[in-house]
């Protein structure tokens, strides 16, 4: 094949960085000799899979969860069964969780997760582009509230640069502005 289609984007409208993103994450989680996990409801494996991508990345990535049902969030990454019938599945402190699950789940020493919101309709009386990433090290785990207008595609995408953006942030340095 020739031509534009012959290099098809993997995702339409993704954030333009991810690779980028990825790159200085993998490089940076390297060079600190620190391994990364990923719990992915939002995403769907989608922080995980541009990591691989990366060269080098079998150094720092230990492995991943993609959890979109509250059943897998729950048995697998240890999400309190409790929070996700009062709070709904997207919440900052389901995303703490999640993060925590995946660290403990692949023996990592920083988790990142995503839950939210990417559409078309509002999911747990969450409106579309509500979105929270979690962290976690072993100095605890947190998470962050983002608001995201665009398309469902454009909203993952965002969702999975947040997501990079604050695991270099825990890895050992932020982006810039």
């Amino acid at each position: 094949m020739t031509g534009p289609e012959a290099h098809p984007t993997l995702h339409p409208g993704a954030h333009p960085n991810l690779h980028r993103l990825a790159g200085e994450a993998v490089q940076r989680s390297v060079a600190a000799g620190l391994t990364v996990a990923t719990a992915e409801s939002l995403t769907a494996g989608m922080v995980a899979a541009v990591l691989a991508d990366t060269p080098g990345a079998s150094a720092m990535l230990r492995g991943g969860v993609v959890a979109y049902a509250n059943e897998v969030k729950a048995a697998v990454l240890g999400v309190p069964e409790v929070l996700l019938e009062t709070a709904g599945s997207v919440d900052g402190d389901v995303a703490a969780a999640m993060a925590a699950g995946a660290r403990r789940a692949c023996g990592a020493d920083v988790g990142v997760s995503t839950t939210g919101v990417a559409g078309p309709d509002a999911h747990d009386g969450k409106p579309v582009g509500t979105v929270f990433i979690g962290v976690a090290t072993a100095e605890g785990a947190a998470s962050y509230p983002y608001r995201f207008e665009g398309s469902r595609q454009e909203i993952r995408a965002l969702s999975c640069g947040a997501a990079l953006e604050r695991l270099l942030d825990a890895v050992g340095g932020a982006t810039g502005p």
